[in-house]
Formats: structure tokens, C-alpha cells, sequence
């Protein structure tokens, strides 16, 4: 018995040893060193071929990008089940999409879905699979060359290949930004190539670029399948060693090879831009492939890989002179008669290189608020309707080809919850954005496919019909008219009724209180009175001179961005606008524009929009006259409003937190949680103060609801990749 329980134990070691050894540490033994290397992609001058029978045919990347976040989950989380990754691969395809392309390695729910929906497919769906580099040790001082940055990278470039070829298992957190599981499945045959890291921080190619100038063994590498140039920078040189690695690493094992590209973005692109320009944008650092040679041993590929969008560094917006790049401004031109630079930047990348281009992301964003502003084709970051998305979508594709990319992929294929933007984060409880939609942050609302709120539909449109509203409701009611409100994970609504209303003729208020630290009980603007202190005041003065104004204390923008927009610090003690103080004041967006170099005056303070800016239309995806960014409309006797949360200063809604005073020894953003606030109703015609009335708040903690949409740019990109 005894030599028995040995023998098993012995058993049991050896193949947990195995295990170990083979799917997480990656050893493996070559029993077909002579065995021939094969690829089905290749790349000729700047076309991308996939092998169909015995010969290659040419093949554009029309893909999507893809991340891994839905609803009240963290993008880490990697919590999509198989089933929604089965009918998202459907959507996309029958969107006329023919690959996906994904940043880092994904839960094994994800593959087990690919390898289901492809291996029984006639026409599969392709992948493009990237390698995440962390983002906390791109911005930790480290050059390219430290064991956290160069090592980590290439074994998990290593662990990528693994488990696309289903060799992997890999324990929760011991891959950085990337999902868990046991990967057992080969879909490597729909694998098409590898994006190898993420858009590289300037300063960490300039600080490993400098810090390795002079010292020969950075300076160049010459591997089995890639090697430099002369003229190769540290940085690339370091890029040419783990493509070598990671080529030969697939090479050796599994007697295959892909085509290998090297992600990059404008920031860190290979041209010399004038001073001014170089300068204002702080560009400081250089990436270029063309460094990067391949020798015949690599019969797969490489490609040139670039994330490019209209708005932003559009750095050709601010060049006089175009004809150091090779590009004549007069071919540039849109038939409107502005200066396509979107255009021009994409030919001076095809011109530059003498490999395949791909533009890897490209897209607009359907988010009500805005962060860049395309000045020449007003292609936007953000404040697009889903019709305005998609037309963008098709000018952008079209800009792509014509200026002989071989193939491009939309950011994104669906929409984010938990993403931030640079100019909404300050306003916003950053640790609790999956649980809440907001509609605000433009970096939200990228996708093709929208998570709009309530498990099968929204609580309430914004359509004209009020069949959805009852008198439970009622919220406020006078003589005049009464007011209703709900809400939601996006929006808070309201509807007024007022019979006889003559909406194109008369002005109606709506003063809101939702914070007891400041607040005025009279509104200079109007003439206008409140029974309570109001916060905010929305002003319904017909289709387009309609908007919610904000009392200057509460001011958000003026909280954080006073030196910016205004050229003062709102936190001496002479520019602290009064707690009680009277005056309501629009609330505006800051923009990051280039103003100095577009009024030729260094001293010009940032751009804003006037965010707070209602629009009228129907906001119902049913209806023909659906326009997603549509805030109100009258229909009879009845208006009706939406307004995003984070626009009346809430920093958490599913909790019901908002800003706190920002003066009171707080100088910026922190939150307090409330539990109603009080709205009410009124007119020009209103006599005394307007009484308002409590509406409760109880939130929603981390349970979100959410159904499945896709948007009116799903069907128009549809139109023209699907007839292709």
C-alpha cells in the first residue's frame, strides 16, 4: 500500500510539474527543430496578403476595436461572458467588419467564443491580438531597457502567443492589465498578426533615447529575423529585440509566424515638425520602423501601425508650410473648401513608409460633452450625434484608403462606462465610473454599440410622448403648471405640463437645489425669486436659446480651470465669488486647443463651449428624428428634459454624491452625499417666489441596469463596408 500512495504521489507531482512547466511557465522542448515555418499573411510593398488555398490574396483590415469593459465592471474585471462575445462577433460581421483587434490578453471566455463562432465559419472573423505595456511603469522613471519595462514586456508577448495558440494558463493578477483563465483553445489560424505594445509616453522614448545616446549595446541589435539601421534610435533598438524574440519564440515552438508591428500615434511619430509647433505640442521623441529592418528568415511581415484622429494633435492645422512633407496643401482641400489636415497627415504616414500602414484606431465620440475640436472638418471629440459619428466614421475610412493605408480599425466597438477625459476628471468620483453612464465624459461613448439604461428600456425619452410619465411622478404643481421627475443611470428627467402653452413664446424656469452650502434665493440674470437658495436654473427659452445656468459659487469649471480660461486664481480671496452671490452663469467645457498658435499670441487662454447649451429634438432611438444629443422638446402642453448627471455637479450618482463647496477650506473638488434636492417650476409670470418642492434620491450603489443598442452609426458604417 505504501509503495502504492508513492507511486501516485510520484504520479501526481510529475504532472503537476508538467503542468507548471508547459502551460505557465512556457517550457516546451523542439522535437521538430527541421520542421518548415509557415504563415498565411504576408505583407508586399504596402498591401497585406491572407493565403486562400494555395495562393495569397490581398486583404484590407476593415476591424474593430474591442475592449474588454461593460456596465458597473472595470475594464480589469474581464467579466463579458461567452454568450455576449458570440453575438457581438455576429454584429461585427454582419456589420461587414472581417477582423477584431483587441490590447491585451482577455478573459478565456473571449477565445472560447472566438474558437466557437470561426471554427465551423466559411467566412471567419480575423484578429489582430496586442501586448499591453502597463501604464504605471511607462510613467514610474524608467527607461525601455529596465527589467520592469523590457522583460515583463517580452514575456508577456511570449504568454500572448501561448495562449492564442491554446498552450496557457494563467493565474488572476500574474499578467498585468490582461484577463485569467485556462486557455485551451488554437485559434491562432484567425490570428492575422501582433500590435506590440501601447502608445508610447514621449518622455519615456526621449529619456531612453538620451539616457543610452552614446553606449553602442543599445544602440543597434542584429537578431535572426530583425535588425537596425543605422540610424536606429535605443528605443527602436529595443523594439527590434522582443519583435526578434517573440518571432523566433513562435517560430521555434509552434513553427508559425505572423505579421509584427509596433504600436505608435502622432506624439511619437518620425517627423520634424517648425519649432513653434514642436514646442507647443512638447514633442519630443521619435519612433520610426523604417528603423527596423526584417531579414529573410521572417517570411510573414511587418507592418507600420498608427492610432490617428482628426482632432487631436492635429499638428498639420499649424504648419505653414506643407512641401518639407511632401504634400501639396491645394490636394488637400474639402469640397467645402477647408483644409482636410486629416488627410494630409495620413498621406505623409503612407509616404514615409515602404511597409504596409494600418491605422489601428480611429473614431469620433457620441458623448455630450467635448475635449478637442476638429477645426478644419469638425470631426469632434465628442458633441456628435450618432448620425454626426457616423458620417465621420465614413469621411475619416475614406480619407484612410485613399491615402493607400492597407487597412484601418474603429475605436470602438462598444462603449465604456468606466473611461475618464482629461477635462471632466476632476468633476467626477474617478473610482466609482463603471457604475454610473456619464454622458459628460466623451471618452464613454466611442462605441458602435451603446449601453443605454433599464434592463430593456430606458426609463424615459425624450420624445414628445408621455405615456411613460403617472401622477406618482408629480413632483411640484401650481397654479400654472405642474412638474414631474425621474431618473436614471445617465439622466435625471423632467416634464412640465402646462395647459395652453405657447412654448415658442414664453419663458419657463427651473430652479434646482441640490447642495445646503450655497445656493441664492434670487437670480439676477431674470428677475427671478425661489423660496429656497437654487443651485442651478434651467432656462426654457424656446428651440435654441435654451440652457442650464449654474449660481457662479457652484461654478465647476471656474473650481479647477479659473487660471486657464480666465487668467486668475479663483482661490485669493477677492476673486471668491459670495456663497449667497446672485448671479447665475452658463457652464462651459474647457477645450485643449492650440489657441496660442491659432492667434499667433502665447498669452491666449484656453478655449470653452458652452456645454450647458440645450438642444431641441426627439432623443427616442425609435423615432425617424432621433438625435442622440437632443436634451428637450415640446409637444402640446407638455416639455420635456433630460440632463446628464455630472452637468448638475454630481461626482457619483448611483451614491448621490455631489460636489461640496469649493471654498470652504477645499480649494477644488470633494463631495458630499445627499438625499433629495428640490426642484420647482415657473414663469416670466410667476408672481412672489417660485416654491420648490423635494424630490428623493436613493441611488443605485453597483447595481446597474442596462440593455444593448446599436447606434445609427452601427447601420451607416454598415452601408459601407457591409456592400464592399
Amino acid at each position: 500500500m505504501k509503495k502504492f500512495i508513492i507511486i501516485v504521489s510520484a504520479i501526481v507531482a510529475a504532472v503537476i510539474l508538467w503542468d507548471v512547466s508547459y502551460y505557465r511557465l512556457g517550457w516546451y522542448i523542439d522535437l521538430h527543430p527541421d520542421q518548415t515555418v509557415t504563415t498565411f499573411t504576408k505583407t508586399e510593398g504596402d498591401e497585406i496578403y491572407i493565403k486562400n488555398g494555395s495562393e495569397y490574396e490581398p486583404f484590407e483590415i476593415k476591424g474593430v476595436n474591442m475592449g474588454s469593459g461593460e456596465p458597473g465592471e472595470w475594464a480589469t474585471d474581464f467579466d463579458i461572458d461567452e454568450e455576449t462575445y458570440m453575438r457581438w462577433f455576429g454584429y461585427i460581421q454582419e456589420m461587414g467588419a472581417n477582423t477584431i483587434r483587441i490590447y491585451t490578453i482577455q478573459s478565456d471566455d473571449f477565445y472560447n467564443a472566438f474558437y466557437a463562432y470561426n471554427k465551423d465559419n466559411p467566412d471567419p472573423l480575423y484578429m489582430i491580438h496586442g501586448v499591453w505595456v502597463n501604464d504605471y511603469i511607462q510613467n514610474s522613471h524608467r527607461d525601455a531597457y529596465d527589467d520592469d519595462f523590457y522583460d515583463t514586456f517580452l514575456s508577456d508577448c511570449k504568454t500572448m502567443i501561448d495562449v492564442i495558440h491554446g498552450n496557457k494558463k494563467i493565474s488572476l493578477g500574474r499578467v498585468a492589465s490582461a484577463g485569467s483563465g485556462t486557455y485551451q483553445h488554437d485559434i491562432s489560424p484567425w490570428v492575422i498578426g501582433y500590435i506590440l505594445g501601447v502608445e508610447w509616453e514621449d518622455v519615456t522614448v526621449a529619456y531612453t533615447d538620451e539616457k543610452y545616446a552614446d553606449d553602442e549595446r543599445y544602440n543597434a541589435y542584429q537578431g535572426t529575423y530583425m535588425y537596425t539601421s543605422e540610424e536606429a534610435t535605443p528605443f527602436e533598438a529595443m523594439l527590434a529585440r522582443v519583435g526578434d524574440k517573440v518571432i523566433e519564440y513562435e517560430s521555434n515552438r509552434y513553427k508559425e509566424q505572423r505579421l509584427v508591428a509596433f504600436s505608435n500615434w502622432p506624439t511619437t511619430d518620425p517627423f520634424t515638425y517648425p519649432e513653434k509647433v514642436a514646442n507647443y505640442f512638447m514633442k519630443c521623441a521619435y519612433v520610426d520602423v523604417e528603423h527596423i529592418k526584417t531579414t529573410e528568415n521572417f517570411i510573414s511581415g511587418q507592418f507600420a501601425s498608427y492610432h490617428v484622429y482628426p482632432y487631436y494633435p492635429d499638428y498639420m492645422n499649424y504648419v505653414d508650410d506643407w512641401s518639407s512633407f511632401g504634400i501639396d496643401i491645394n490636394e488637400m482641400l474639402t469640397e467645402e473648401g477647408t483644409t482636410n489636415t486629416y488627410k494630409a497627415y495620413l498621406n505623409m504616414l503612407t509616404n514615409h513608409h515602404t511597409m504596409p500602414v494600418v491605422i489601428s484606431e480611429f473614431g469620433v465620440s457620441t458623448g455630450r460633452g467635448m475635449a478637442q475640436k476638429d477645426q478644419n472638418t469638425g470631426r469632434n471629440q465628442g458633441n456628435m450625434s450618432e448620425e454626426e459619428q457616423g458620417q465621420a466614421l465614413i469621411d475619416c475610412y475614406e480619407d484612410i484608403m485613399e491615402a493607400g493605408c492597407a487597412g484601418s480599425c474603429v475605436f470602438s466597438w462598444q462603449d465604456e462606462w468606466f473611461k475618464r477625459t482629461w477635462n471632466t476628471m476632476y468633476a467626477v468620483d474617478l473610482k466609482r465610473t463603471p457604475y454610473w453612464s456619464d454622458y459628460q465624459t466623451n471618452e464613454q461613448y466611442f462605441g458602435l454599440l451603446s449601453f443605454d439604461p433599464g434592463k430593456e428600456q430606458s426609463v424615459c425619452y425624450v420624445d414628445g410622448d408621455v405615456s411613460e410619465w403617472t401622477r406618482e411622478d408629480l413632483v411640484s404643481s401650481t397654479d400654472e403648471m405642474e412638474l414631474s421627475m425621474k431618473y436614471d443611470e445617465k439622466f435625471v428627467y423632467f416634464m412640465i405640463h402646462k395647459p395652453g402653452l405657447e412654448f415658442e413664446e414664453e419663458t419657463l424656469y427651473i430652479p434646482i437645489d441640490t447642495t445646503p452650502k450655497s445656493g441664492s434665493n434670487y437670480c439676477e440674470n431674470y428677475d427671478m425669486l425661489f423660496d429656497r437658495a437654487a443651485d442651478f436654473l434651467i432656462v426654457l427659452n424656446g428651440k435654441t436659446n435654451s440652457r442650464l445656468q449654474v449660481q457662479e459659487r457652484y461654478e465647476a469649471l471656474r473650481s479647477t480651470y479659473s487660471q486657464n480660461v480666465w487668467d486668475f486664481d479663483t482661490y485669493v480671496k477677492e476673486n471668491q465669488p459670495d456663497q449667497d452671490s446672485p448671479l447665475f452663469v452658463n457652464i462651459d467645457m474647457i477645450l485643449q486647443t492650440a489657441t496660442p498658435l491659432i492667434y499667433n499670441d502665447q498669452t491666449a487662454t484656453a478655449e470653452t463651449f458652452e456645454t450647458g447649451l440645450l438642444t431641441y429634438g426627439n432623443a427616442n432611438p425609435e423615432s425617424p428624428d432621433f438625435n442622440s444629443l437632443a436634451d428637450f422638446i415640446a409637444e402640446g402642453d407638455y416639455i420635456e428634459i433630460k440632463l446628464p448627471w455630472q452637468l448638475l455637479n454630481f461626482a457619483d450618482p448611483s451614491r448621490m454624491e455631489i460636489h461640496d463647496d469649493y471654498y470652504d477650506n477645499n480649494y477644488g473638488v470633494d463631495y458630499i452625499t445627499i438625499d433629495e434636492m428640490y426642484v420647482g417650476v415657473g414663469s416670466q409670470d410667476t408672481a412672489g417666489r417660485i416654491e420648490l418642492s423635494p424630490f428623493a434620491l436613493k441611488g443605485w450603489k453597483n447595481k446597474v441596469t442596462y440593455h444593448e443598442r446599436l447606434k445609427t452609426s452601427y447601420y451607416m458604417l454598415q452601408s459601407i463596408w457591409a456592400e464592399e
